[in-house]
């Protein structure tokens, strides 16, 4: 009987063994994942950002817009990054990333230079988050670890970055939807708006909102917008999203909500008499919540879906597949 129950458990576990061997490994980001393969890859990384955010202040909202699209595209597996060829279709001309997104030639440096001590190694979709932290940083904003081990796609998705990335003209609730499917809460999706710290829009993006709207925006704050940005025309002027701070990470983006002056229409419903305005009027006065939980949003936003192990590659140049 001892036998019998001793081969039936030996039976079980066998089993068991061979189910679980039979399921997708996928193995976790850490923070120390290049320590011994590529040990001065962060600092490698962070010397190209620094030198791209002196050159150009707006590059660093830029480079955090790039890594947000990425993540919200298939997960953070630098799709966004590809090209477009005579036989692929990339991301980049996704109606919300179209004459929006850039950056692409800092990351190409940046992985140049981290393929220059260490070929094969370090993988685009990592070089893009450790770029978005560090630019972050460059502005004075907060810091975060970042998790690393990221491999990159060998696809992107069109389809997906049309449906899947916010728009300016989107409703808190369809704003709370879309960052609900990627794992994230409304206060992590304010917390993660308050970017627009710094940065520049489009004419495009906010003339809906300067001369067509009297209930939630400031008139003169419509009126000053309206001297860069004509009713016809001047498509990519461009207005900085914080009037007050442009250049600065800090919380003046709440304060201005509250007065009515968020530039976009997607960024002013944050504050507009629903779900979020107490998170708003916190970050407002308390600077040091919205810095915490700004980063640990961006933490939680970069662990989308990441391709680990075996999945994907590490490209040789960012742009194109190997």
């Amino acid at each position: 009987m001892a036998s019998r129950l001793s081969y039936s458990c030996m039976v079980l576990t066998i089993a068991v063994l061979l189910i679980f061997s039979s399921l997708p490994c996928h193995a976790q980001l850490s923070s120390n994942f290049y320590d011994n393969t590529c040990p001065n890859a962060l600092s490698t990384i962070r010397s190209a950002i620094d030198a791209a955010v002196s050159n150009e202040q707006r590059m660093a909202a830029s480079l955090i817009r790039l890594h947000f699209h990425d993540c919200f595209v298939q997960g953070c597996d630098g799709s966004v990054l590809l090209a477009d060829t005579a036989s692929f279709t990339g991301e980049r001309t996704a109606r919300n990333n179209a004459n929006s997104i850039r950056g692409f030639e800092v990351i190409d440096d940046a992985k140049a230079q981290v393929e220059s001590i260490c070929p094969g190694i370090v993988s685009c979709a990592d070089v893009l988050a450790v770029a978005a932290r560090d630019a972050s940083v460059a502005v004075g904003g907060p810091s975060w670890t970042v998790n690393l081990g990221r491999r990159d796609s060998t696809t992107a998705s069109l389809s997906l970055a049309n449906s899947d990335l916010p728009a300016f003209t989107d409703s808190l609730d369809r704003l709370i939807s879309l960052f609900g499917n990627k794992g994230l809460n409304a206060r992590d999706m304010v917390a993660l708006s308050g970017a627009h710290t710094i940065g520049q829009a489009r004419c495009l993006t906010f003339r809906g909102r300067i001369y067509n709207n009297t209930s939630d925006i400031d008139p003169d704050f419509a009126n000053t917008r309206r001297s860069q940005c004509p009713n016809t025309g001047g498509d990519g002027n461009l207005a900085p999203l914080d009037l007050v701070t442009p250049n600065t990470f800090d919380n003046n983006y709440y304060s201005n909500l509250i007065a009515r002056r968020g530039l976009l229409q997607s960024d002013q419903v944050l504050f507009s008499g629903g779900s979020t305005d107490s998170i708003v009027n916190e970050y407002s006065t308390d600077s040091s919540s919205f810095s915490s939980d700004f980063a640990s949003a961006m933490v939680k936003m970069g662990n989308i879906d990441p391709l680990t192990g075996s999945q994907g590659e590490i490209r040789r140049v960012c742009t194109a597949v190997n």
